[in-house]
């Protein structure tokens, strides 16, 4: 896959996705007070978003058209 994902887009992707596995990890661990399923959730979000930041290519932007670089 082409890379479709620029530089800034890529570095809030993988901020957003270390901070949402950090909160998926806290309610696995109870220290955050949240609905159980919530944890899986936001699991599989930080890894697609770490991902896809990491990668800079991203599926969605490719169905879609759309490039940030």
């Amino acid at each position: 896959m082409e890379q479709n994902v620029g530089s800034t887009d890529s570095l809030v992707r993988v901020l957003l996705g270390a901070v949402l596995g950090v909160v998926s990890l806290a309610i696995l661990g109870d220290y955050v007070d949240a609905a159980p399923i919530l944890s899986p959730i936001l699991g599989v979000a930080a890894v697609a978003l770490l991902a896809t930041g990491l990668t800079s290519t991203c599926g969605l932007y490719s169905l879609l058209g759309v490039r940030t670089n």
